[in-house]
């Protein structure tokens, strides 16, 4: 078993070009990718491009105006690539380097070209955000890699275990879909420093799953609630086989903080809204499918630990449990399912308690539970990394992850490479 970087896709490759011939026909690769490109981007990309292109002098703000408008980000990201278009090679060439800075997996899926390297770098002025995910890419690339999953044993555990896991969808037709918010700039709390490098580097995991994400950043907990919906109702979720939902903010024992948040007037998401919005009821294109949700946040003020002697009480008998009669039940016509079920919720730290976060390198909980997924997701389910990344923090007293509101009946295996 090699160490390897996966970056799963859902398309069959065709022969690829290189990225000198892409530019060079850049009027004509808009027109061939203009339909996939309005059904993939999502309204923080249009909004990073928009802003780029403004910036170059490609649009007007007239122009940016008519794509903001509109409320369907279809709309906005049709409306966007035709503005381009008609302004010809220039333009054309102008949005094609802006989606490669912006959103590189993206861009390789629907030009399906290496990326440009070092071109971009000295000949296109890349932002904090594309300049942090490079640098995310590059660590990957060198020492920090995915670890797939063999054919010998991705085979051995669907036979051994296939009644007890959760079933994945073919690589190739499926539309794995993940979205990750992640709050760093905020008008009356503190900067989030280093949240920067938890995003680029949850993104280039979640990439390496196979997953498209979408990412958005510094919004209030009404547009949070309101991008949740929006990605809940995606058609994609119906020939995906699982999802991945991550929130990274501060927090407080009611939930995630809204970048608007104060004491005389909160701004709070609650974790019911999350869970009520991916519910059965709610999103039956993900109906049985499991549901990740991770969340980096605070829930509290307090440091998670207690000064204690070496001794202990024992604890009092558990309780036994309630037996449930089959006779005490009744079939009904109708059908019925668990309003939830199939979610697991990874948060950062226990009720009340603080989260640490490094300005330099990003959360103390995401930096390992990334690493453990990259080590281990080949041959453990997601459950059992999860204790891992637990035990990781036995001799830190000061944070300690949970695993909060899960309803999963069966074994999640990420399967890497598959």
């Amino acid at each position: 078993m090699g160490l390897a970087l996966y970056k799963a896709t859902s398309y069959v490759p065709a022969p690829r070009a290189n990225f000198g011939d892409l530019i060079f026909l850049a009027d004509e690769k808009l027109k061939e990718i203009r339909s996939e490109f309005v059904a993939c981007a999502n309204k923080s990309l249009i909004s990073q491009l928009l802003d780029r292109l403004l910036q170059k002098g490609v649009l007007n703000e007239e122009e940016a105006d008519e794509v903001k408008v509109e409320k369907k980000k279809q709309d906005q990201a049709r409306i966007l690539i035709d503005h381009v278009r008609w302004k010809g090679h220039k333009a054309s060439k102008n949005f094609i380097e802006a989606l490669w800075c912006q959103d590189s997996f993206l861009a390789e899926k629907l030009f399906q070209v290496p990326p440009p390297g070092a071109y971009l770098n000295n000949q296109f002025s890349i932002g904090p955000r594309a300049a942090a995910s490079a640098k995310a890419a590059q660590l990957q690339e060198t020492s920090d890699e995915l670890k797939l999953c063999s054919l010998d044993l991705f085979q051995k555990i669907q036979a051994e275990e296939k009644d007890e896991i959760y079933p994945i969808k073919d690589k190739e037709t499926r539309t794995r879909l993940a979205l990750v918010i992640c709050n760093i700039d905020f008008e009356h709390c503190s900067k989030r420093e280093g949240a920067e490098v938890d995003l680029a580097q949850m993104k280039l995991l979640l990439e390496g799953l196979g997953y498209r994400v979408e990412t958005e950043t510094n919004l209030c907990s009404q547009d949070m609630a309101t991008c949740l919906k929006s990605f809940a109702a995606q058609e994609e979720h119906k020939t995906s086989d699982s999802t991945f939902v991550v929130l990274m903010s501060h927090g407080l024992r009611e939930g995630l903080c809204g970048v608007k948040n104060e004491d005389s007037c909160p701004d709070i998401l609650s974790v019911d809204t999350v869970f009520s919005t991916f519910n059965n009821k709610n999103c039956p294109a993900l109906r049985g499918k499991p549901k990740v949700i991770i969340i980096q946040a605070c829930r509290g003020v307090n440091n998670g630990f207690a000064f204690v002697s070496d001794s202990a009480t024992p604890s009092a008998a558990p309780l036994s449990p309630v037996q449930w009669q089959e006779e005490d039940f009744e079939s009904d016509a109708i059908h019925k399912v668990h309003v939830e079920s199939d979610f697991i919720c990874f948060y950062s730290t226990t009720p009340d308690n603080v989260s640490w976060r490094s300005p330099q390198n990003g959360s103390l909980f995401i930096i390992r539970l990334i690493k453990y997924i990259k080590e281990c997701a080949w041959n453990y389910n997601l459950e059992e990394i999860f204790r891992k990344v637990m035990q990781s923090f036995e001799k830190n007293p000061c944070q300690m992850p949970s695993k909060d509101r899960t309803t999963l009946t069966k074994k999640l295996y990420l399967f890497p490479g598959h």
